[in-house]
């Protein structure tokens, strides 16, 4: 964003956090159901299970705290249909809003059939499995690129947040299967996949997050604050680093993120705080700058 110029802050409440947040953990869940429905053993089918469970309930939670925070839940429609021509549908290709309330539409579809077939025994294939994967790996990383396209300093300033928050969408969406697949009888050998797969996740989601800040230019000053302090020491060091030696560990094969310790040492849980952490950096970060100039005078 040369100009450094931007508009005031989006009238947005604190709903969307947890949206942005819900909704990247069922999208990366999905799409890792997606992966082990294709190309898994018979063994991952309570993986699956958990994803598409996980993938289902999040859609539904994704959608309310995206209406919830319109103002004027009722109007929701209005983001799917013309108001002025029904039963014409309201799409907008160029808008990531229009794109994003359709792709959460359409994910929470294939979860949903997804999550009913395999609860009712009833096979739609891998087919389905494909298309929901899509959707939901749209729907992990839209987010970032809604943010991409505003003027706002920080979201403006980096082509690089929608990868960010894909590979967030994927780290997280692994450690909530960690954290829940046990319940539903994952064997170790699935949810040792699952942790090594979350740690190569946090390393590309580390190497991004740096090419994000280094992107920033000038506008990574705004980082000098408490709102760097909680990206460095929470997404970082708790969120990424601290987790990845945990996976590490020679003992760190724990077989479902457990082990004893409490949450501190479940590499599952530092993952999702981590991945919910961001979220606040990025989204509080830009809404706190008040002046009109991000880099005014940086080149004078």
């Amino acid at each position: 964003m040369p100009d450094t110029y931007f508009t005031a802050s989006p009238h947005w409440s604190w709903y969307i956090i947890p949206y942005f947040f819900v909704g990247g953990i069922a999208g990366g869940a999905y799409f890792l159901a997606a992966l082990l429905e294709w190309f898994g053993r018979p063994e991952d089918r309570p993986v699956i299970r958990t994803g598409y469970s996980l993938a289902f309930w999040g859609a539904l939670v994704s959608g309310a705290l995206l209406t919830l925070d319109l103002g004027r839940s009722l109007r929701f429609w209005h983001m799917l249909f013309q108001s002025n021509n029904l039963p014409h549908l309201m799409f907008k290709s160029f808008s990531p809003i229009s794109f994003g309330a359709w792709a959460l539409l359409l994910f929470g579809a294939c979860a949903f059939i997804s999550w009913y077939s395999d609860k009712t025994g009833t096979a739609f294939g891998k087919l389905m499995a494909a298309v929901g994967g899509l959707f939901g790996f749209i729907l992990a990383g839209y987010t970032g690129v809604l943010l991409s396209v505003t003027n706002r300093p920080i979201w403006a300033d980096s082509p690089w947040l929608g990868a960010l928050f894909l590979a967030s969408g994927a780290s997280t969406g692994a450690a909530a299967l960690v954290l829940f697949a046990p319940g539903r009888g994952a064997t170790q050998s699935s949810l040792r996949w699952l942790e090594s797969f979350d740690a190569r996740t946090l390393v590309v989601e580390l190497l991004l997050l740096i090419v994000f800040v280094v992107s920033l230019g000038t506008v990574a000053k705004a980082w000098l604050s408490f709102w760097g302090l909680l990206l460095v020491v929470g997404v970082v060091g708790a969120g990424i680093l601290w987790p990845l030696w945990l996976h590490l560990k020679p003992a760190g094969a724990t077989g479902g993120g457990g082990g004893g310790g409490g949450a501190l040492r479940n590499p599952a849980v530092m993952v999702l705080l981590g991945g919910f952490l961001l979220r606040v950096v990025v989204l509080l970060a830009s809404n706190s700058i008040e002046f009109q100039r991000v880099a005014a005078g940086a080149g004078q």
